[in-house]
């Protein structure tokens, strides 16, 4: 089992950096897997007990100018790692400047993804900055609980509102109650609302649009449901607001699909890189 990338390229190392930092602004630990064409962020929690999962997925060939692995055997070429992605983070901010970094899976004490940043030095002689990165090799027999979530048999899927206005909302919102109701319609409305023993506060949003899941042979949403019928999930608000202030991606597309009072999916799409968030509801 092997494994070891570069990267030199300033703009890729910025990028694998804010996909860092977001995904460790969403889980104090999760699960790194490694294929030869995909590096995987999953959060694996069970949506039916009130645990939030995460799927992000990034296409290695737009990152990494050098990347080489080999799995656990040639019919299981893959590695699954549990790491702290804080971890992760803080090492590469020690890297922002660097003219390379280099990671690999090592064996020191522990099993390490050991980056190593080569940093600017007005001699002739680099300066390396070395971080150990302890992680847990997750065997194989538990590889079936870190992979991709279905897509589910949503109500509805729509557009959000930019993000920053949406994010705006909720952070207000979150100072009245401790859950927010999201609903929306197959029209391009959504609303965000709270409601408590004192205070009932609704902000709409209009003409988002809804994404057109069925041109492509993918999912489609029920053809018997009335466009202007609400779908809608109460969740916590504090989840949806980490969400929102943890997201550096910077989406092309920003999307969520509903599960009528169940399940609360949002997606965001970069170039090269998507990242889906699974919030349950609450009673």
């Amino acid at each position: 089992m092997k494994f070891r990338s570069k990267i030199i390229d300033v703009g890729c190392l910025n990028h694998f950096t804010r996909v860092v930092n977001t995904v460790s602004k969403l889980t104090k630990s999760c699960v790194l897997r490694l294929t030869r064409d995909h590096v995987y962020f999953v959060l694996s929690g069970k949506v039916s007990t009130g645990g939030v999962s995460m799927w992000c997925e990034l296409l290695q060939v737009n990152f990494f100018d050098e990347y080489q692995m080999e799995g656990v055997s040639a019919d299981a070429n893959e590695i699954f790692l549990e790491v702290t992605p804080e971890n992760l983070s803080r090492a590469l901010k020690t890297a922002q400047n660097a003219k390379s970094v280099k990671m690999k899976l090592t064996k020191k004490n522990c099993p390490c993804l050991t980056l190593a940043a080569e940093l600017p030095s007005l001699s002739s002689v680099s300066r390396v900055v070395t971080h150990d990165i302890p992680v847990d090799v997750i065997p194989k027999r538990l590889w079936q609980d870190f992979r991709e979530p279905q897509m589910p048999d949503f109500d509805v899927s729509i557009y959000l509102p930019p993000l920053k206005t949406m994010k705006s909302v909720v952070d207000r919102m979150k100072n009245l109650s401790n859950y927010l109701v999201m609903e929306a319609n197959l029209k391009g409305e959504m609303n965000l609302k709270i409601e408590t023993d004192l205070v009932s506060v609704t902000t709409h949003f209009k003409d988002l649009g809804n994404p057109p899941w069925g041109d492509d042979g993918s999912q489609t949403v029920s053809q018997s449901r009335e466009d202007n019928l609400m779908a809608e999930v109460r969740v916590d608000i504090r989840k949806l607001q980490q969400f929102l202030t943890g997201q550096q991606v910077n989406p092309s597309k920003a999307m969520c699909n509903i599960v009528h009072k169940r399940i609360l999916h949002l997606i965001f799409l970069h170039e090269d890189v998507s990242l889906q968030y699974f919030i349950p509801a609450v009673v």
